[in-house]
């Protein structure tokens, strides 16, 4: 069973799988086309820290900032060998719940453009490409979705 809650990005197993994540961007995209925010940033007010486990084992995280006016998915990531298996449907619904509780009625992303089986989930999730919003600038390896709550 794969549970969901309210997690601290500096738990040795969360900050794992963000440095995971994070090495994976830096990867395969160019420094200034990583947007993804820092353990110290995961911690600011305006952000909700997910974990998603199974038993005592962090296997997978997510963020929603909240904007306000809308909320971003952030630091979605789900390790190797628990791919496929739901956990980031499960990181989802928390997400898309909390929002709800928050009154947020739109929810965006900025992912990257290789970043595939990403761009199949979130579609999956009803969120469908749209132009840049916030901050965001145009970018050659960015993806921008969003999907009303």
């Amino acid at each position: 069973m794969i549970t969901v809650e309210a997690g601290n990005p500096f738990a040795p197993q969360a900050r794992v799988l963000l440095e995971e994540s994070h090495a994976l961007m830096q990867s395969l995209f160019p420094a200034e086309e990583n947007y993804f925010l820092s353990l110290d940033a995961l911690c600011s007010d305006n952000i909700h820290f997910f974990t998603a486990r199974r038993g005592d084992v962090v296997v997978g995280v997510g963020a929603l900032a909240n904007h306000g006016a809308y909320g971003e998915l952030k630091s979605m990531f789900v390790e190797e060998a628990s791919r496929g298996q739901g956990v980031i449907d499960a990181i989802m619904r928390q997400i898309e719940d909390h929002a709800r509780s928050l009154g947020l009625a739109l929810l965006r992303l900025e992912t990257g453009t290789l970043l595939y089986a990403a761009h199949k989930t979130y579609a999956r999730h009803g969120f469908a490409v749209c132009g840049p919003f916030g901050e965001y600038q145009d970018a050659e390896f960015s993806i921008f979705m969003q999907k009303t709550l």
